[in-house]
């Protein structure tokens, strides 16, 4: 049994705990939806104001749903779509501070008010992205896009 907690005071340190957790989790195991389902209970855990944390996968030419912790979810987004949709067509971080402004937002859950998502890439391939929703607005910054970055390239390979 895993027992992992972070009593991290600042944001880095809680990243880096993260960060720290997931490599110890996913090093050696092969499957990448087993390690996909460990990240987002660890996401779930370490990570405060969350409603939603898991993964959506890059099957062929769109998004499909992968693990995750929260209510119910889309399944399925066009690339260029959403908050998603645009992370996997930009290959950039998307943080959107008010989900209700961002144009062509696709609302799984109601009380979602802010959004971050991260693209996973692997050998310059998307592989998918990594996507949080919270209730509260302007919930993520800059120290939880970077350390959101820092966890897609450490288990990149390990999902891909």
């Amino acid at each position: 049994m895993y027992d992992f907690a972070s009593t991290a005071a600042d944001k880095p340190t809680l990243y880096a705990d993260l960060l720290s957790a997931a490599d110890a989790l996913t090093a050696s195991e092969p499957d990448p939806v087993a390690n996909m389902a460990n990240i987002s209970a660890l996401l779930w855990q370490f990570l405060p104001d969350l409603n939603w944390a898991g993964f959506y996968r890059m099957v062929e030419d769109e998004l499909v749903l992968g693990p995750f912790q929260g209510k119910p979810a889309c399944i399925r987004i066009p690339v260029g779509r959403g908050v998603c949709g645009t992370a996997a067509a930009t290959r950039e971080t998307q943080l959107v501070e008010d989900v209700h402004t961002f144009p062509g937002h696709i609302a799984c859950d109601a009380a979602s008010a802010s959004e971050i998502v991260v693209p996973v890439l692997h050998d310059g391939r998307l592989v998918g992205v990594i996507d949080l929703d919270s209730p509260r607005v302007a919930r993520f910054d800059s120290d939880d896009a970077r350390g959101l970055e820092a966890l897609a390239a450490c288990i990149a390979a390990r999902i891909g």
